[in-house]
């Protein structure tokens, strides 16, 4: 039984960081493009980052680029999600996925597997 488990959520201050994890299990995730979206209330899930089964290539959501950092470690079945200079506007509970498309992206229907997500709040 595949499993996504995400860790590392919780509250945060304004400008502070945090970093997200998300841990596999029930199979390899090698050639899967990882990603992490988010959904805040009342809002649709949206997307934040995502990788490449190398890890070569990332995509970022504008709202997060340059202060977000996705990774992976293949050899852990694990993705991870820097989070710095945090800001209210990021409190939502994130989701980790992973998709077998090449390149899925933004696309959220293009990924196979979720985890149950993570809250993460950023107080002012």
């Amino acid at each position: 039984q595949v499993q996504l488990v995400e860790s590392g959520g919780g509250l945060g201050q304004a400008g502070g960081s945090l970093r997200l994890a998300c841990a596999a299990s029930g199979r390899t995730f090698n050639n899967y493009w990882m990603g992490w979206f988010r959904q805040a209330p009342g809002k649709e899930r949206e997307f934040v980052a995502a990788i490449s089964r190398s890890g070569v290539s990332t995509n970022y959501a504008d709202s997060v680029k340059g202060r977000f950092t996705i990774s992976r470690d293949n050899a852990k079945n694990t993705w991870y999600l820097q989070m710095n200079s945090l800001k209210p506007e990021d409190t939502a509970i994130y989701y980790c996925a992973a998709s077998s498309k090449l390149n899925p992206s933004i696309n959220i229907f293009l990924y196979d597997y979720w985890g149950q997500g993570t809250q993460v709040t950023v107080s002012s």
